[in-house]
C-alpha cells in the first residue's frame, strides 16, 4: 500500500513541476518577446494586467486573444491600441494559456 502512496506521490509531484516549468517558460517568453514592458501580472502599466485579462476572458476566448498577441488590437482596453507582435502562432497561443491561468 505504501508503494501505491508513494507512487501517486511521485506522480502528483512531476505533474506539478511540469506546470511550473510550462508557467516559467511562459513568463521567459513574455520578458523575451517584450509582453512584460506594457504588461504586468497584478497591475495596469500601458495595457491591462494579466490578472485583469484572465478575469475577462475563458478558455473559449483563446484563439480571439491569440490573434490580438499576432496582430495586435485597439479600442479593447481603452484608446492606446496594443501593436502586433513577432511571435510564431505557437508562441501566442502559450503566452495566452499562461495569461488565463492567472486568475
Amino acid at each position: 500500500m505504501k508503494a501505491i502512496y508513494a507512487s501517486l506521490l511521485a506522480a502528483a509531484g512531476v505533474m506539478f513541476a511540469g506546470a511550473v516549468q510550462a508557467a516559467d517558460d511562459a513568463e521567459a517568453l513574455a520578458k523575451a518577446k517584450g509582453c512584460l514592458n506594457c504588461h504586468n501580472a497584478d497591475k495596469k502599466v500601458v495595457g491591462p494586467s494579466y490578472k485583469d485579462v484572465a478575469k475577462k476572458y475563458t478558455a473559449k476566448d483563446e484563439a480571439m486573444l491569440v490573434k490580438h498577441v499576432m496582430e495586435g488590437s485597439k479600442g479593447v482596453w481603452g484608446p492606446v491600441p496594443m501593436p502586433p507582435n513577432k511571435v510564431t502562432p505557437d508562441e501566442a497561443s502559450k503566452l495566452v494559456k499562461w495569461i488565463l491561468s492567472m486568475k
